[in-house]
């Protein structure tokens, strides 16, 4: 059963990862260091103050770029491939006692895999809100996705199983819908021998 729920916390914060990449390492990193989360001796750097303190200025700058015009759209190509990274780490930070090979195999494919589904459909979502608004709405994206950030990382961290619900239940779900909204097959037009009876 801890597998299980190191998976579904893994997964959350991989989630998380997607909405800002260093803000779940950063609450990762606080859960550690004061106890409340222990983690693998592997990727024990994760909970130790420099750790914290860099996450802390990587955080705040990922926040503040994401408030200046057209440059969110400039981060997103490098958060994107950054996230991946990030989901992968925090899912083998929280992963239980196993082998190296199984810890981070689970975590690329876990992990790597939600933050990049995440990340990828929050993508498509500031391109089309910049494609309808100029960009202005581009700040309330960005101030929802740190909440959302912020909240299910201490979510995760305070209930696992229930943010884990909540990822494995919205995002294919937002994932499907996405997909099809951005791929519907528009009709065809009836030729004239199918018009006529």
């Amino acid at each position: 059963m801890d597998t299980f729920i190191s998976l579904l916390l893994g997964v959350s914060l991989s989630a998380a990862c997607g909405f800002r990449v260093f803000v779940p390492l950063l609450v990762v990193s606080a859960a550690a260091i004061v106890g409340h989360l222990d983690l693998p001796s592997n990727v024990a750097w994760v909970g130790t103050d420099h750790a914290l303190i860099a996450f802390a200025v990587a955080s705040s700058l990922e926040i503040a770029g994401y408030y200046i015009p057209w440059f969110d759209h400039l981060l997103d190509t490098v958060a994107t491939p950054l996230a991946i990274v990030a989901g992968t780490v925090v899912t083998a930070a929280t992963a239980p006692d196993m082998s190296p090979l199984a810890q981070w195999t689970l975590a690329a494919i876990a992990g790597g895999g939600a933050a990049g589904l995440t990340k990828g459909v929050l993508n498509l979502l500031r391109i089309g809100s910049t494609a309808t608004s100029g960009g202005l709405t581009n700040p309330i994206l960005a101030t929802l996705e740190l909440l959302v950030a912020l909240g299910l990382s201490a979510l995760a961290i305070a209930l696992p199983v229930v943010a884990g619900v909540v990822v494995l239940g919205v995002l294919p779900f937002v994932t499907y819908r996405l997909w099809r909204f951005l791929f519907k097959r528009q009709p065809q037009p009836r030729t004239i021998d199918e018009a006529v009876p």
